[in-house]
């Protein structure tokens, strides 16, 4: 659940930190949704944006899904380049389940602290 009042990195990081007490009690789908609001947040920033991409890694191992796996590997290899040529797929949630290029709208409350980055 996204706190009012938050930085789009302090959003980042409670959602990280959200996500790390989910995984810790094995609770792979809270914990992975937490994650997706992470990397929509985080993906503008390079080392957050590998963050995401490597505890996604985790949780889907912790999970025994090996489509998930696989497709952080893809992610984690990808975004570099998509730093260095800046086409990131806005709001994109990350995850295996959609298309690594495929923008994604984002939710109002993420879009918000997004928007403020710019000012």
């Amino acid at each position: 659940m996204l706190k009012t009042g938050l930085s789009r990195i302090e959003a980042f990081e409670a959602a990280m930190a959200e996500a790390g007490q989910y995984g810790a009690v094995g609770d792979a789908r809270s914990a992975f949704a937490a994650l997706e609001r992470a990397h929509v947040l985080g993906q503008l920033d390079f080392v957050p944006h590998l963050r995401v991409h490597w505890q996604m890694l985790r949780v889907g191992w912790s999970a025994g899904d090996w489509r998930e796996v696989i497709g952080q590997v893809q992610r984690i290899a990808l975004v570099p380049i998509g730093h260095l040529v800046g086409r990131l797929p806005m709001g994109n949630t990350g995850g295996a389940n959609v298309s690594a290029f495929k923008p994604m709208a984002i939710p109002p409350e993420l879009k918000r602290l997004i928007e403020e980055r710019d000012r």
